[in-house]
């Protein structure tokens, strides 16, 4: 299976964008009569038959249109502080997004080792994951927020959940976490959250949850973390 990626593509209006038709006719070669699936990044997929491999008028005939593709009953935001390095802030996004995300927000926390960074190199990665995960949901990438300021948005999830470690309740968050829920788990930076941040948070009614024994970095934290999530809703 093949996809591409057009955010405006609709039955009205069945065009690529310029660096999509050149990837599909120009690099991987694709001629007149195959079939590619082209989505929208809002749930729609298309398998589509080229008609045309002009690269200057390319034309595609809609033979299927299967409307929210791979829509699951849950919703997972990971709320993140940014890696000081950021090759390892890119491979979190990469690799939650093809196991499974809905929203990923940047957190500015006491401890945090970068303050500052700009997300159009993160979206393309989130669109080219997307694909590469045969996903039509691209999902949303926020720019940076001051942690105070994030959780008290307490209206959006039915379960939250900070990664820290309480020695005296030891939560596990594959232990707690229900599925078909909306999920909001928050993961700090390498010095981990300040107990000022810890105590807003559990204010707020995040739960202090466990990943697992091993202690982890934050991009590993913030894998594992999506992927518990989506392991729970697969039983």
């Amino acid at each position: 299976m093949l996809l591409f990626y057009a955010p405006d593509f609709t039955t009205d209006s069945p065009l690529l964008p310029e660096e999509e038709t050149r990837h599909a006719l120009k690099v991987l070669r694709l001629e007149t009569g195959e079939f590619i699936h082209i989505t929208d990044g809002k749930g729609n997929l298309y398998t589509t038959k080229i008609v045309s491999s002009d690269l200057k008028k390319p034309r595609f005939q809609i033979m299927q249109h299967q409307s929210d593709y791979g829509k699951r009953d849950y919703f997972i935001h990971v709320a993140v502080a940014p890696t000081k390095n950021p090759d390892r802030t890119e491979w979190l996004v990469e690799k939650c997004v093809e196991l499974g995300i809905d929203t990923i927000s940047f957190i500015q926390c006491d401890h945090s080792e970068r303050k500052h960074f700009k997300t159009d190199r993160l979206e393309k990665i989130c669109v080219s994951a997307m694909k590469q995960s045969l996903k039509a949901q691209l999902p949303e990438i926020q720019d940076i927020i001051p942690f105070e300021k994030f959780v008290t948005k307490t209206d959006l999830w039915d379960q939250k959940f900070i990664g820290y470690l309480d020695e005296q309740k030891k939560y596990y968050l594959s232990e707690i976490a229900k599925p078909n829920q909306r999920y909001c788990i928050l993961i700090g930076p390498e010095g981990d959250f300040s107990p000022r941040e810890v105590g807003m948070a559990q204010q707020q009614g995040f739960i202090p949850v466990s990943l697992g024994e091993s202690r982890l970095r934050t991009e590993t934290a913030a894998m594992a973390a999506c992927h518990i999530l989506n392991i729970i809703n697969q039983k």
